[in-house]
């Protein structure tokens, strides 16, 4: 289950309902105390997080309501559930989805009293005709004593199971009345409902930036507690299985006692039955810590150095996530990733994070309010959090003027050192261009190398971060030059070099010969960076072949070539790739320019 959307009433600055869409990436940007940090925790509550719990003083101190509401939207649904027992069916065939068949879940905190109150609805699109509108709620038997009530015949019905016996008399009704309804799901026969629905949610993880350093601190000091919840998570069928044999062995044995116990005195009890008074909570059985150099415990070390060690968490995880078809959603939310790091460990942060994002199953949720590291950061991901005079708080995303407002508040601003922009299509472009130009530069130092040169300015056309829209959006009205570079294997994109080619500015394009500039990539450097020996000619899709090899998919294999590979190209791989100096060329050009 992928978590689609969030809306928050009532809590902390959020006095009326605020929506916004999550992405698999998101990031929350805004000053302090604008409610960045609010989103997160909501969710923690909602997810019931361990790092964070919900009281009175949540509440919104505007609003008068000691009622707080937090909704989360879901799509990517298993296409089959277990309600009850062992019966498979659909939260589509359970009437369980809104109109655009995602699955919605509220949960309504009522914190008037000494303990808070929970009440959990799923709103959906269900029925509301009288008979019809509380089947979730009736017991096997209470189905069958509705299926004679409304005169429904039972042949050819599995009388065992209820989702059988709820189709069969939704299925005999001719209006149901369909309508937008909160369903509770945590009252009474309703439980297990939730129970079921609850085993499917995506695992939610807090890292909170301003924790002490104690030793019983969770997992902002000690990835390890995420580790363990995790790996039950993989194992939480086979768990629920050993749960379910203990129950049944501590039944048979209450019931031999009991048999004994009326052969001594039949007066003494006329029942002996164990009553569990909750399941176990495997995740506080395990305990796991770790020690660094010299036995150090890792929560004694500098909070740079934790940070570090949770990078290294970020980048194992996507690396097993890759490898092994997890069966369990999970969501990564972070408060400030770039606390206590140096700019070049807050890039390698941000790359593992973004990587984490892109595999199947994983969210990623950030708050900042550091310009550096803002400016690294997707477009498409940003949701800028601001708040007007009044107190109320708005959220913006997903159009240009959203950016303006980002710049402006972080104080994100261009290089006017800036005499050239370049215009690429995709961010891997940027690195393997720099990556070729740092060789080229090498062995001819008339030649820049891209890589540190602050004379010029990357602009990812088909996407990319707050840093290349501003320098793009500032720059475009102080008439820098432009080079354009495309991948050849695009019809269109000569119909633009061709217009960039008649601007008369100083601006110039190129389509490359080949396909794309992953093919200028040489094999060895793709053997030595990932162990496979490859073919390709000027016009194959590089990173397919390389993405088939390895079994990753082709954004992927983009990534990992433009990390690992590129870098490991040497100016006699270049030149065998690339005899007529194509690339040389680009770089000859864009230096007569500086």
């Amino acid at each position: 289950m992928r978590l689609k959307s969030v809306a928050i009433k009532g809590f902390r600055p959020f006095k009326d309902e605020i929506s916004l869409p999550i992405d698999d990436l998101t990031v929350f940007i805004g000053k302090n105390d604008v409610g960045k940090s609010s989103i997160l925790e909501a969710l923690g509550i909602f997810f019931e997080c361990d790092v964070i719990k919900i009281d009175a003083k949540d509440c919104n101190i505007y609003s008068g309501d000691s009622v707080i509401e937090i909704t989360c939207e879901f799509d990517h649904l298993p296409q089959q559930i277990v309600l009850d027992a062992d019966a498979q069916t659909s939260f589509a065939d359970e009437y369980l989805l809104t109109r655009s068949e995602t699955l919605k879940i509220k949960k309504r905190y009522d914190l008037s009293g000494s303990r808070p109150k929970t009440d959990i609805f799923i709103c959906a699109y269900h029925p509301t005709a009288v008979n019809y509108d509380d089947l979730l709620t009736l017991t096997n038997s209470q189905l069958k004593e509705r299926m004679k009530k409304l005169g429904i015949s039972q042949e050819g019905i599995d009388l065992r199971f209820n989702p059988h016996l709820r189709r069969a008399i939704w299925s005999s009704c001719p209006d149901l009345q369909t309508s937008e309804v909160e369903i509770p799901v945590n009252r009474e026969d309703a439980k297990r409902i939730w129970e079921q629905v609850s085993k499917l949610l995506p695992v939610y993880a807090l890292f909170k930036s301003d924790r002490s350093s104690q030793d019983t601190d969770d997992e902002v000091q000690d990835p390890m507690k995420l580790a363990i919840n995790a790996a039950i998570a993989e194992v939480q069928s086979e768990l629920d299985r050993i749960t379910e044999i203990v129950k049944q062995k501590a039944e048979e044995i209450a019931r031999s006692t009991h048999e004994q116990l009326k052969r001594i005195d039949p007066q003494l009890a006329s029942e002996l039955r164990p009553v569990f008074k909750s399941d176990p909570k495997w995740p506080s059985i395990f305990s796991l810590s770790l020690n660094t150099d010299d036995g150090i415990p890792l929560n004694k070390r500098g909070s740079g150095v934790r940070r570090m060690v949770l990078l290294s968490f970020f980048r194992a995880e996507a690396e097993r996530r890759r490898n092994e078809q997890s069966r369990y959603s999970l969501i990564y939310a972070i408060e400030e990733p770039e606390t206590s790091q140096h700019p070049a460990n807050q890039k390698l942060l941000l790359d593992a994070l973004q990587e984490l994002s892109e595999e199947d199953g994983c969210q990623v949720l950030l708050t900042t309010h550091s310009p550096g590291f803002a400016n690294m950061l997707p477009l498409e991901s940003l949701r800028y959090i601001s708040r007007s005079e009044d107190g109320s708080i708005s959220i913006q995303f997903g159009n240009e003027q959203v950016y303006r407002d980002i710049a402006n508040s972080l104080g994100v601003l261009p290089d006017t050192r800036v005499k050239v922009l370049i215009c690429v299509e995709g961010p891997t472009d940027v690195e393997n261009l720099k990556n070729l130009s740092h060789i080229l530069h090498k062995d001819d130092p008339s030649l820049p190398d891209l890589t540190n040169d602050s004379r010029v300015a990357f602009v990812v056309l088909g996407g990319g971060t707050l840093q290349h829209w501003v320098n793009q959006h500032y720059l475009r009205g102080l008439g820098r030059p432009e080079v354009h570079i495309y991948d050849g294997d695009v019809k269109k994109y000569q119909a633009t070099s061709n217009e960039v080619n008649q601007r008369n500015d100083g601006s110039w394009a190129v389509c490359t010969t080949k396909r794309e500039i992953e093919n200028y990539l040489h094999p060895d450097a793709i053997y030595q960076a990932f162990g496979i020996r490859v073919a390709f000619g000027d016009n194959d899709d590089v990173p397919e072949i390389v993405g088939k090899a390895k079994n990753w998919n082709s954004g992927n294999a983009k990534k990992k070539m433009a990390e690992i590979a590129f870098p490991l190209m040497t100016i006699q791989m270049l030149k065998e790739r690339d005899p007529n100096g194509e690339v040389r060329g680009w770089l000859e050009r864009l230096a007569s320019m500086l």
